[in-house]
């Protein structure tokens, strides 16, 4: 299986307009996603998928390899599809295709290992999911984070931004977790997947991988070790991430 990394970035986040380009300890955002990408090994393509003229400009600036897209796409995973189908290169129906979103600075070469390993360990999984252990309440309570919940194997049964599984009083022993930005999927799936319209609990929640459980497919999660991680869903996490990423293992590095 060769393995294909696309990472999506649009200018017109709702929640943080303009936030691929928004400086994070003096670099843009999208900078440190690519880079640390980047640090993986294993890549056959890695890729900026856009349909912004500045994050264009900026990539190819830094010599990425940029990849333009529709400016209708509102989902990341309907960016990574079309970028398959342009990016000149011949993805076959079981090589890995893996969504790095660009608002996870702190993302590892690790953790993209983690989500590459479920399609080794078994050939019957068609896509993977990053899933963080939730470690504080805030966390658990916090609407802008996508929270998931899994049966026994590992298989994904439905993602919230509610805080799931539901407790009056969080605890570690909930063994909550969120979803950690990074998806890996064999293009056959992700290629099925982009052809459905947008389902009812993917429109309700605004977790676009409640398309798949809609239609009675799932992913299979991909644990990481307990480690400082945070996303960039809102100006304020901005902070959040400049703190932990100077004592961050790939910091450094790039």
């Amino acid at each position: 299986m060769k393995i294909f990394g696309f990472v999506p970035a649009r200018m017109a986040a709702s929640r943080f307009p303009r936030k691929p380009l928004h400086p994070i300890l003096g670099r843009p955002m999208i900078e440190h996603c690519f880079e640390r990408a980047k640090l993986f090994d294993h890549w056959e393509l890695l890729a900026l998928a856009t349909c912004d003229e500045e994050i264009r400009l900026f990539g190819e600036s830094k010599n990425y390899t940029v990849l333009m897209t529709s400016n209708k796409h509102s989902r990341a995973l309907d960016r990574v599809a079309e970028a398959v189908t342009i990016c000149n290169h011949s993805v076959a129906e079981n090589d890995i295709v893996v969504c790095v979103q660009g608002d996870e600075p702190l993302l590892g070469p690790d953790l993209i290992e983690v989500v590459i390993k479920p399609f080794h360990d078994d050939p019957d999984v068609d896509g993977t999911i990053l899933t963080v252990p939730i470690v504080d309440e805030a966390t658990y309570r916090n609407p802008n984070i996508v929270k998931l919940v899994h049966n026994l194997r590992g298989d994904v049964l439905y993602t919230s931004r509610s805080p799931i599984p539901y407790t009056n009083g969080f605890s570690l022993d909930l063994g909550a977790k969120r979803v950690g930005g990074i998806f890996g999927f064999k293009w056959s799936f992700l290629s099925w997947f982009t052809s459905l319209k947008a389902s009812p609990l993917e429109i309700k929640e605004s977790c676009d991988s409640n398309r798949i459980y809609d239609h009675g497919f799932t992913q299979r999660i991909a644990p990481m070790a307990p480690r400082p991680y945070q996303s960039v869903d809102i100006p304020e996490d901005v902070a959040l991430v400049e703190e932990a990423i100077r004592n961050d293992p790939y910091w450094g590095k790039y």
